[in-house]
């Protein structure tokens, strides 16, 4: 499996008398947001949310907030201090793997909660401002999760119809894959108006369908793409 995507925590160990945690080595792609690593992000997050106390809930919410808005941030926090050394503290590595049009979440179980939650949301505020936004939008998302880490995941964080998710390609970049599924797919190709995407998603889905010879089995996804691709256009353009 290729890695999209990494991060690792440092951390106190369960037994220590102080709380602390610290971000290591990353490599988070954000663009175009949410990317690879904003989507690892959220899975470490909704990985970890259901165990975090729920008086902390309230603060974690807010402070997705302040390091979106680039805020000095207070400590403690989570009844955690973050710092900048790793001396002392263990590491949890964290990543995204891709396996042909799938993804998969290997997400260490070594922290606690908090301290995870900690880790993935001040790396967030760590990117640059323009992917910031978007990816604390799919961590408040995440942090709302009940399930497993899987299509369900992903489908929910990026929008995707149902439980069906997104292939890789369309993860690491929205746009060209919507694009190419609207057969846009040419290099240098001026972007399509509205009324384009309108037009061509109606003939497509019309040629889809198995009452004009599509084929029967791949129709309900291949109309489902259709429909998301037109989405992301849309939504990118409006």
């Amino acid at each position: 499996m290729a890695v999209l995507a990494e991060l690792e925590i440092w951390h106190s160990r369960p037994v220590a008398p102080t709380r602390r945690v610290a971000l290591g080595e990353s490599r988070l792609p954000a663009s175009p947001a949410p990317g690879f690593g904003g989507l690892l992000l959220a899975g470490i997050v909704a990985d970890s949310a259901s165990g975090l106390d729920p008086d902390l809930h309230d603060d974690l919410i807010r402070l997705t907030r302040q390091l979106q808005r680039g805020d000095r941030i207070p400590q403690p926090r989570l009844r955690h201090r973050l710092q900048v050394d790793q001396i002392g503290l263990t590491r949890s590595r964290h990543r995204l793997l891709g396996e042909g049009e799938t993804v998969h979440f290997d997400i260490d179980a070594g922290a606690a909660p908090a301290q995870l939650l900690l880790g993935a949301v001040y790396a967030a505020g760590r990117l640059p401002i323009e992917a910031r936004g978007p990816v604390m939008d799919i961590i408040r998302k995440a942090i709302r999760w009940h399930g497993e880490l899987g299509p369900s995941l992903v489908a929910y964080l990026t929008g995707g119809v149902g439980t069906r998710a997104w292939p890789t390609e369309a993860i690491g970049d929205p746009v060209g894959w919507a694009l190419s599924v609207l057969g846009w797919s040419e290099p240098g190709e001026e972007r399509p108006e509205r009324t384009d995407v309108q037009r061509r998603f109606r003939e497509l889905v019309r040629a889809a369908h198995p009452d004009a010879g599509g084929a029967a089995g791949v129709a309900a996804d291949r109309i489902s793409d259709l429909s998301e691709a037109r989405r992301i256009l849309l939504v990118d353009t409006s």
